[in-house]
Parts: structure tokens; C-alpha cells; sequence
């Protein structure tokens, strides 16, 4: 008896504010945030083509619509382990929210490029906060057994958002302005924001933790680069100057940045997560994963496009099939993984995706729509065994007070291997349907100039296709070095502090 009281002496009053709290809303409410965020991050992916002709630009200008975001986004996750410390949860997300509403006004109003560019860049400082937060609300929320359930539902928001992007996009387009993308998104972030400002409580404690600026200016520096320079490279090539050295400084100036986390009290990131097998090996997996996914969702468009004449929207349909069942499957895998563990859940993952990767290392100029939608919605049901399961699996193996640098890590890891994906699978695609036009060009001169792009365009896609399939294979093997899931032992606080690290 006096053992349990001096325990709930100890418990601090979140913790027992949490029993009470009415989960369901709290978690409608965050995902419904992520959702619009997430939506809004590849919602002009399938634009540039048409807002190159709006506001007379070239296509190197054009990228930074897409490259900045994803910049901003980069930059500002490291620092999110600080701000969930300093800061409430209402704070965080009213703010982040009034961010995304502020930047999609200046968008859809924006009278030039540069205009529609600060607003994009005004949406990604809010959108950058909204995943990490609301994954730090799950570990502060929900039990370690249930917590995969929890991040099942969230794959609604991060998987069938980007997933519907291109068929949403691509029917705006067709039937109207470009800027109803913008207008239309506007009054959902506001209801959100209301229904926030109503409803959202705060479910962790925060601290007067001193900010790291040099910290901040050395990740800022680093990853942005970084990110710069794998994005770039996709359109610029391997061989650019400036592809070069931001590659080359960025990597430096990251290495400083982590030096300097390893050496300090206070870290700004707590690299000492992956002293933990289990988060290590499921980072290795993330950023294969994520590679894979992005690389796909440009990749596909393209061979529709390029290759085979399809429009935007019939491009965008293509992936819907996929898309609901991938949205079906995200919370069925969740509860899969509270029964059985995550090393399972990624066998039977992969096990799908390998051959929906192999499916299509053969493209020709006959491969039917039909057998596309087939392989699509095999390879989302894949990816559905292990996009939500990999950040549960992660996130769990940590002690209770790494999660907030657990989430911020894995989101970063996330955004880079996203950056990395897209960037190599269009350089692969690029060099690749260049030599092909070659060798086209001096089997048949004569042949015409649309159908010598567009066969180049289907051998090229093929063949980048051949190296993704090669990443789910050693994504597999990974997978079957990882140790299984263990059960944590039910101990005192004190113990389990002692064993920080220890859960593998």
C-alpha cells in the first residue's frame, strides 16, 4: 500500500489528467490537422507544369515550390524535440495551423511567383510541427500497448493524403483555376483551427529547457543543405557545381551539428536514440521504405504522362484504388502490430512489395491501365504493413523521456530519405531514358521524335523501377536481421532509466 501511494505521489498531473481525457476527439481533431498538412505538401506536385505557364518561369524555378517546402519542412523537425518541451500542445498546433491558413491565403491570392512561393514557404513552418506533434501526443497518450492502433489510425492522414494529391490536383486543374486548390483548402485548416481552439487540451508537461542557437544554425545549415542538394540533383544531375558543394558542406556542418548534440547535457537532438538496436534497424528500414514510396509516386506519373499520353487526371485516378485501401488497411495493421510485433508485420510488407516492384521492371507501351491499378494497390498494401508499424516499433523501444527526440529523429529521417528517393529515382530515370534515346536513335533514324521520347521515357522508368525493386530486397534483409518485438518489464521508474538503451 505504501508502495502504491508514494506512485501516485509521483505521477505527475497529466498523467492523471490523461485517464479522463476523451481521446477519440483529441485524436479526430490532430488528425484531421495532419491530413490537411500532409494533403498540402503534394498538392502541386502535378501544377508545376501549368503554374510554369501562369507565371513564365522555367522548370529550375519552378522545383522550389515542391523543394522549398520540403526545406523548410527539413529544417524545422530537428528543432520540434524543443519546442514540445517548451511549449503546449494547443500552442503548438493553433500555431502550426494559423501557419498553413495564413500561407494558403497568400497562395491563392498570390499575384507572382514569388508571392505563391512565400506562402508555400509559410505552410511548410506550420506543416513541419504537425506530424512530429501529433506522433508526441500518441506516446504521451496512449499506453505502449496501444499505441500501434493509435498510429494505424494516423496512416489515414500521412499515406492517403499524398496518395490522393495527384487525382485532386489533377481534376482542379483540368475543370478550374489552379488556385481553388488554395481557396478551397483555406476554410478546412480555419474549421480545424476552430474545433481546436474548442476542444484541444494539453497532454504533456512543458519545461523552461534554453534554446541551442548554434544548434539551430548548424542543423538549419546541414539539413537544409542537404536536402537542397539531393533535390536539386534530380533535375540539375550529380555532376552541377552547386549539386556538389551543398552535398559536400552540408554533410560537413551535419557532422558538426551531430559532434555537438553527442557532447552536450541538453542535445537540441538526442542521438543517443539509436544506441537502441531496434530504433537503428527500423531508421535502416524507414529510410528505404520511404524512398521507395516517394520515388513511386513521381515515378509512376511520369511513365503514365511521358510514356503512354495519359492526362494528370487519368494519372492521378491510377493511384486512388490503392490509396482507400491503403487508407482500409492503416488501422487494421495498427491493432495487428499491438498483437504481434512489427518484425512479422514488415515480412508480410515486403513480401508485397518485392514482386509489385518486379511487376513493373518490364514496362512496355501495351502494359494495360488495368494491370498498373492491380500492382499499385498490391504495392499500397504493402507499404501499409509497414509505414505505421516502422514508427510504432521505433518510437516504443525508447524510454519515455527520448520520445520527443525519437519522434523528431524519425521524422527527419523521413524527409531526407524522401529527398534522397525522389532525387536518385529521376536521375536513374533521366540518364537511363537518355541512353535509351541513343540507342534507339541509331537502331531506326527515322523513327519519330514523339515515339523515340516516349519509348525512351517507358525503358527509362523500367529500369529505375529494377533499382527500387533492389532496395526492397535489402529492405527485406534488414527486416529479417531485426530483433523480434519484446514485451517491457513492468518496473519502477528508476529501473527503467537505468536501462535507457536497453530494449532490444
Amino acid at each position: 500500500m505504501c508502495r502504491k501511494s508514494n506512485e501516485e505521489r509521483n505521477r505527475g498531473p497529466m498523467q492523471e489528467e490523461h485517464k479522463n481525457l476523451n481521446k477519440g476527439l483529441l485524436l479526430t481533431i490532430l488528425i484531421f490537422g495532419c491530413f490537411l498538412s500532409t494533403l498540402n505538401q503534394t498538392l502541386l506536385n502535378v501544377a508545376l507544369s501549368s503554374l510554369m505557364d501562369v507565371f513564365r518561369v522555367t522548370p529550375t524555378t519552378v522545383q522550389w515550390i515542391s523543394t522549398g517546402f520540403m526545406l523548410v519542412n527539413g529544417i524545422l523537425i530537428p528543432i520540434t524535440a524543443y519546442l514540445m518541451k517548451r511549449y503546449t500542445t494547443r500552442q503548438l498546433f493553433l500555431s502550426a495551423m494559423l501557419l498553413l491558413f495564413i500561407g494558403s491565403i497568400f497562395c491563392a491570392a498570390a499575384p507572382s511567383f514569388h508571392v505563391l512561393l512565400a506562402g508555400r514557404m509559410i505552410q511548410a513552418a506550420g506543416a513541419g510541427i504537425i506530424m512530429p506533434l501529433l506522433m508526441g501526443v500518441v506516446l504521451a497518450i496512449f499506453p505502449v500497448e496501444k499505441r500501434g492502433s493509435a498510429m494505424g489510425l494516423l496512416g489515414l492522414a500521412m499515406i492517403f493524403a499524398p496518395a490522393i494529391g495527384p487525382t485532386l490536383s489533377g481534376f482542379v486543374i483540368e475543370y478550374h483555376s489552379w488556385r481553388w486548390l488554395f481557396i478551397g483548402l483555406a476554410p478546412l485548416v480555419a474549421l480545424v483551427f476552430l474545433l481546436a481552439y474548442r476542444y484541444l487540451v494539453n497532454v504533456s508537461e512543458t519545461s523552461k529547457t534554453k534554446l541551442d542557437v548554434l544548434s539551430v544554425l548548424l542543423s538549419t545549415v546541414g539539413f537544409g543543405l542537404i536536402l537542397y542538394g539531393f533535390s536539386s540533383a534530380g533535375s540539375d544531375g550529380w555532376g552541377d557545381s552547386v549539386v556538389i558543394l551543398s552535398l559536400t558542406v552540408g554533410v560537413a556542418v551535419t557532422a558538426l551539428f551531430c559532434l555537438r548534440q553527442v557532447k552536450s547535457d541538453d542535445p537540441l537532438l538526442n542521438l543517443s536514440v539509436f544506441k537502441n538496436k531496434i530504433f537503428t534497424a527500423t531508421s535502416v528500414i524507414n529510410v528505404i521504405v520511404t524512398m521507395m514510396m516517394y520515388a513511386d509516386m513521381i515515378l509512376l506519373p511520369i511513365y503514365l504522362q511521358k510514356g503512354r499520353g495519359f492526362t494528370v487526371l487519368e494519372a492521378g485516378l491510377l493511384l486512388m484504388p490503392g490509396a482507400l485501401v491503403n487508407a482500409l488497411m492503416s488501422p487494421v495493421t495498427g491493432k495487428l502490430y499491438d498483437r504481434i510485433g512489427a518484425k512479422p508485420l514488415f515480412i508480410v510488407g515486403l513480401v508485397l512489395i518485392i514482386p509489385s516492384m518486379w511487376a513493373v521492371t518490364d514496362l512496355s507501351a501495351s502494359t494495360t491501365y488495368l494491370y498498373l491499378m492491380v500492382r499499385t494497390i498490391i504495392l499500397r498494401i504493402g507499404l501499409s504493413f509497414i509505414t505505421m508499424p516502422l514508427s510504432t516499433a521505433a518510437l516504443n523501444a525508447l524510454p519515455k523521456q527520448l520520445g520527443t527526440h525519437g519522434t523528431a529523429v524519425n521524422n527527419t529521417v523521413r524527409q531526407i530519405a524522401g529527398a534522397i528517393g525522389t532525387a536518385v529515382v529521376i536521375t536513374i530515370f533521366t540518364a537511363q531514358s537518355k541512353s535509351h534515346a541513343a540507342a534507339l536513335m541509331l537502331k531506326d533514324p527515322s523513327m519519330a521524335a514523339n515515339r523515340l521520347k516516349s519509348l525512351a521515357a517507358i525503358s527509362g522508368a523500367s529500369d529505375a523501377y529494377s533499382f527500387m525493386m533492389i532496395l526492397s530486397v535489402v529492405a527485406l534483409i534488414v527486416t529479417l536481421l531485426m530483433p523480434m518485438k519484446q514485451k517491457r518489464q513492468t518496473e519502477p521508474e528508476g529501473k527503467a532509466v537505468r536501462k535507457e538503451g536497453s530494449y532490444s
